[in-house]
């Protein structure tokens, strides 16, 4: 009888927390609230070896919150798709979350389809 309360109480606690997180952690929002525009940011110095993630207004599940933008180190092969949204049907935005997309494989941040040298070490 023990070992069903424990497992019970593990499978409720498991459960509970899967089930409240906030719409900020997820991959893709839709919202009926437009975000407001972007904000104009002073982007620092290139860094070697990182890529800049631009500022973006993000849903903390009440309303919208601005996230500066910063430098992140750079992954090898991937390029960073910037968070997004977009206007739907009935009103409706979608935002999807910025992450890391393989497809750059000389490392500057572009990626291959859209690159004009995407295997030139030198980033020029």
């Amino acid at each position: 009888m023990k070992k069903l309360l424990i497992a019970t109480f593990i499978a409720a606690s498991l459960g509970g927390g899967l089930g409240l997180a906030p719409a900020a952690y997820a991959d893709v929002v839709v919202i009926r609230t437009a975000p407001p525009p972007p904000r104009d940011e002073v982007v620092p110095p290139a860094r070697d070896g990182f890529v800049w993630t631009p500022g973006y207004w993000r849903w903390n599940g009440h309303r919208h919150v601005w996230v500066n933008g910063k430098y992140v180190r750079a992954r090898h092969g991937y390029h960073w798709r910037e968070p997004s949204w977009a206007q739907l049907e009935n009103g409706r935005w979608r935002m999807e979350r910025g992450r890391w997309e393989r497809g750059d494989r000389d490392h500057d941040g572009v990626p291959n389809r859209l690159d004009e040298h995407p295997n030139n070490p030198n980033r020029y």
